[in-house]
């Protein structure tokens, strides 16, 4: 059993299960939960049918595809309904997107009110309520919990705690923070279930992401408390009329088994919009959508036409990421288009590639506040200097304003999509001067994932995960580049960074205790001063000494670690490297004559 073949649970029916349970059976769930995944199950209709053994069934009913609600998952053992199985079951399946919050609810808790005695509350910004802070207060324990027993401890249990504080947190109206909750617990999951799509700098940033949150909404006020909350829903907001005018299509195909298309536009102030497509369905599904019509109003053009048309939109609707609405008040009709070389896309390729890597940085952040707006795209003039080889594989090396050499990479290696085959036909053309369009791949050096170029022939446009250059439409190369191995270019190439980000991951998958075992790490921050890294060298320091204290009591008896502290360091060393991290990619975007 896989499971995708199980319905989504809602996290309070997990919870809720689990925390029902006996502390014997507690201790016999994850084995529970994995021998639950070794039997076969039956779907009809809203009911997924398990056989715990040749006698025994355990249903999910799931109206509406979630199972909302603790009776909703029954046992036919005698222990029922008292027993581990649904319990395991609950655990085992994937956890459901919280249901919205109705419209006519607040997005956020009231301000507590202000104090009669206290001459200047009414001037003051808003604070988090009581309840919200004990609410994040849960939060940080869970997630400071996880940290301390690693993926290899955070059974169902530890999960499970997780889920009950995510619950309260969506209640309390924290949603951002609830959100990060249920990202750690999927991930969790994915880990301990050895799905190949996991990584472990996924699990960090969703910690860290779930810590830093929980931790703010005690200190943040005002604006940044509004931030920091988040909001339970992407609202569209209304944006009147718009003349749009296509860039390009991207597949867009995810490791949930997602396919799909997201078409870029630009309205007539050069502000970016996407209209997307994306389901259930993989990659061939994002092969199929590109060739539909697009849903926006009356407007008969398919994603790939729209890349290259125009659109005058009426009653347009805008999520605060960019996404286009398609309500029913929305009217569209198919208008002119306008060439990458004329206005107003033109102004798009005129910003400096350093203004644009920092507009992308903002956006493309691991910890960037929900909802910020901007894109991750760039805009480019390149000569294309032909195929290098890194560690493990090859990119395309291309020469930009100012003489910098920017990496291009293939933004999905999937073979049926079209990214690996034209950056292979591409990288035989040096010489070719191309206009390009790419995402920014944070990183010490300038680097893009390659998703749309200008025609090698001068006519029209190219998107590279869709169409397929054939070796006709490429000029006749120019003399051959020849190029060695590329070495990690920018201010911060060899920077040892990277000795505190990877103690940083190496507390994930096995817990504090692990990390406090790893020995002296005198070198290491010996390393980091000398290189000016000061704040990184006492990190580690005080990271490991955290990660090795355990206090004895009198009779020489291990005391409980100091599990607060040592998330409270893990967390200063996980953003800090973060932050540190953009600021030398942000560094390698400069001129050369700039550093």
């Amino acid at each position: 059993m896989t499971v995708d073949r199980l319905p989504p649970v809602a996290p309070e029916v997990t919870a809720t299960l689990v925390e029902d349970l006996s502390p014997r059976l507690r201790k016999r769930l994850d084995a529970a939960v994995t021998k639950l995944g070794a039997r076969p199950t039956h779907r009809d209709g809203d009911t997924v049918t398990i056989a715990v053994d040749d006698e025994t069934e355990l249903r999910l009913h799931a109206p509406g595809g979630v199972v909302a609600t603790v009776d909703a998952i029954t046992c036919g053992c005698l222990l029922a309904p008292a027993c581990v199985h649904r319990a395991a079951a609950a655990c085992a399946a994937p956890t459901a997107d919280p249901a919205p919050e109705p419209a006519d609810r607040p997005s956020r808790a009231a301000p507590e009110p202000a104090s009669a005695t206290d001459p200047g509350s009414a001037s003051s910004p808003e604070v988090a309520s009581p309840a919200q802070r004990a609410a994040a207060d849960a939060l940080w324990s869970a997630g400071a919990a996880v940290l301390e027993a690693g993926v290899d401890g955070a059974g169902a249990v530890t999960r499970s705690t997780l889920l009950r504080a995510a619950h309260t947190a969506r209640l309390r109206h924290l949603p951002r923070a609830a959100g990060a909750a249920l990202s750690v617990v999927t991930l969790l999951r994915a880990a301990r279930a050895g799905d190949p799509s996991y990584r472990t700098a996924d699990l960090v940033t969703a910690l860290a992401e779930l810590l830093g949150t929980a931790h703010r909404v005690g200190t943040a006020s005002g604006a940044e408390l509004a931030a920091v909350r988040g909001a339970a829903r992407r609202p569209y907001s209304p944006d009147g009329s718009l003349r749009l005018y296509g860039l390009f299509t991207e597949p867009v195909v995810t490791d949930s088994g997602h396919g799909g298309v997201r078409t870029w536009v630009a309205g007539s102030d050069g502000r970016l919009c996407t209209v997307g497509d994306v389901a259930p369905g993989g990659v061939g599904r994002a092969l199929g959508v590109a060739d539909r019509a697009v849903r926006l109003g009356d407007s008969a053009l398919t994603h790939r036409e729209l890349g290259r048309a125009g659109l005058a939109v009426s009653g347009a609707t805008v999520s605060p990421d960019g996404r286009l609405g398609a309500g029913k008040g929305v009217k569209a009709v198919t208008a002119r288009g306008a060439a990458w070389t004329e206005p107003p896309l033109a102004a798009l390729w005129e910003t400096p590639p350093a203004e644009q890597a920092a507009r992308a940085l903002r956006s493309a952040s691991r910890y960037a506040d929900p909802d910020g707006g901007g894109s991750d795209l760039l805009f480019l003039d390149v000569e294309l200097l032909g195929a290098v080889r890194e560690s493990g594989s090859t990119c395309l090396l291309a020469r930009c304003e100012g003489g910098m050499c920017v990496r291009l990479t293939v933004a999905d290696d999937d073979p049926a999509l079209a990214h690996r085959d034209n950056l292979t036909l591409l990288a035989a053309a040096p010489g070719a001067r191309l206009r390009i369009i790419g995402r920014l791949v944070p990183a010490l050096h300038p680097r893009l994932t390659l998703l749309a170029c200008s025609h090698p022939t001068g006519e029209g446009t190219i998107d590279l995960g869709l169409d397929r250059l054939r070796r006709a439409d490429l000029p006749d190369p120019a003399a051959p580049v020849h190029l060695a191995p590329l070495q990690p270019e920018g201010s911060g190439a060899h920077s040892p960074l990277y000795l505190l980000e990877r103690r940083v991951e190496q507390t994930v998958p096995a817990g504090r205790a692990a990390l406090g075992m790893l020995g002296d790490v005198t070198a290491e921050t010996r390393r980091m001063r000398r290189a000016g890294l000061p704040t990184a060298a006492g990190l580690l320091t005080a990271l490991c000494t955290s990660a090795a204290q355990r206090d004895r009591d009198l009779f020489g008896r291990l005391l409980p670690a100091d599990t607060d502290g040592f998330a409270t360091y893990w967390l200063a060393a996980a953003r800090y490297t973060a932050d540190v991290a953009e600021s030398l990619c942000a560094a390698a975007w400069q001129p050369t004559q700039a550093r």
